[in-house]
């Protein structure tokens, strides 16, 4: 498996910034502006490891499709948000404990954008014949 290609070092770096995120989220539930509630970190640091997860163990054709469907994923909840029609653009989806803002719509868009472009330039794996 080679390592020293984009989507896998994309998801690991990307899966390490949203573990931290995740836990400064305990410490600070409004860092940057966020709204990191309880479920909040929890969900950031399970994407993270499978993040993580992916970019250390998987396969390039793996780790590439991981990359466009976290991006797609991340990319929508970002686009979500800032559609719906809330106060400051908030987005509820568990109320109490899954409430999503502005801030949280921009970081979730910038991933989203992130992960998707690798995943779209990194081109796919092509087999290649054995030696004889």
């Amino acid at each position: 498996m080679n390592t020293n290609i984009i989507v896998t070092k994309t998801a690991t770096f990307g899966g390490a910034l949203l573990v931290v995120v995740g836990l400064l989220g305990f410490i600070a539930p409004g860092f940057m502006g966020m709204h990191l509630s309880a479920l909040h970190n929890v969900m950031l640091l399970l994407s993270g490891a499978l993040a993580i997860y992916f970019g250390l163990n998987a396969t390039q054709a793996a780790a590439r499709t991981f990359c466009f469907l976290f991006g797609a994923l991340y990319g929508v909840l970002g686009l979500v948000g800032f559609v719906s029609r809330g106060q400051n653009y908030t987005f509820t989806i568990i109320p109490g404990a899954l409430v999503l803002e502005t801030m949280d719509h921009l970081v979730h868009l910038i991933l989203g954008a992130v992960f998707l472009s690798v995943g779209w330039v990194q081109k796919p794996a092509t087999a290649t014949p054995p030696a004889r």
